[in-house]
């Protein structure tokens, strides 16, 4: 459904509601996009390269799982 159209169709529900369904309706909005602003924290590339080099300082020490491994254990 295109945006405009969901926009429209939410005012038009909006709109049927009483004033504590509304008040229920728009807190429930607002945590939705409270916590998509909170969850949205870019990683930096540093922070990025850093996991990388973690990552690989584990694999040369062994610390892995092969795929056929994995296979064998859940699936075989």
């Amino acid at each position: 459904m295109a945006t405009q159209l969901m926009q429209k169709k939410m005012l038009e529900y909006f709109g049927r509601l009483n004033t504590a369904e509304q008040k229920s309706v728009l807190q429930l909005v607002k945590t939705f996009a409270e916590r998509r602003e909170d969850d949205f924290n870019p990683q930096t590339i540093e922070e990025y390269n850093r996991e990388l080099d973690e990552a690989n300082a584990r694999i040369d020490a062994g610390e892995f799982v092969t795929h056929e491994e994995v296979m064998k254990k859940y699936f075989l």
